[in-house]
């Protein structure tokens, strides 16, 4: 049964973005990066809400980047191949391999899920909270940076009861990056 993955980089406070917003902290170095290639390689979908969205439309472009590097122009290739759906109460269109959702999380997962028997990964803070208060995330894969920022946007959101999770894999990274790797259980 093809699961659904919460992965993204977090402070070591546990934070995706700091009081301010900026998370340039989580920029990965490229051994960080080929790893991100080939985890989203395996996915057969990407849930987003609107502001994740907006920040990886970079991808649908980076070929015209010219400080972009061969394992980030893998990433884009990869990106822009793999199906989107991105939650939204403001944007009209989206662009590229991507539509906006048309059904609840529920069952826009199991669409992605069925129709390529894959993985399926969600992101943005928000968006990501409703589907662990749903109970529907299978997977929790953090990338825990070195730095505390005091604050911003968590994680985790508030829960009204715990979530179990066993510890499945642990990798650390020559940037000092550790990749945290849990499922639900």
């Amino acid at each position: 049964m093809p699961k659904l993955i919460y992965s993204m980089s977090v402070s070591l406070d546990g934070f995706i973005a700091g009081p301010d917003g900026n998370f340039d902290w989580g920029a990965p170095d490229e051994e960080l990066h080929r790893f991100h290639n080939e985890q989203v390689r395996a996915l057969g979908g990407h849930l987003l809400g609107r502001r994740l969205y907006e920040t990886m439309k970079y991808w649908e472009t980076a070929q015209e980047d010219p400080a972009a590097t061969d394992y980030a122009l893998e990433f884009a290739e990869i990106w822009k191949a793999l199906p989107k759906v991105v939650f939204s109460n403001t944007l009209d269109e989206v662009v590229g391999n991507s539509r906006l959702a048309q059904g609840g999380i529920a069952e826009e997962v199991a669409e992605l899920q069925e129709r390529s028997g894959k993985d399926v990964a969600i992101g943005g803070a928000d968006l990501a909270a409703e589907a662990i208060k749903l109970g529907l995330v299978d997977d929790f894969r953090l990338f825990d940076h070195p730095v505390v920022v005091g604050g911003g946007k968590p994680f985790f959101p508030s829960l009204d009861q715990s979530v179990h999770l066993s510890l499945v894999e642990t990798r650390t990274f020559a940037s000092r990056v550790v990749y945290l790797h849990y499922e639900r259980g």
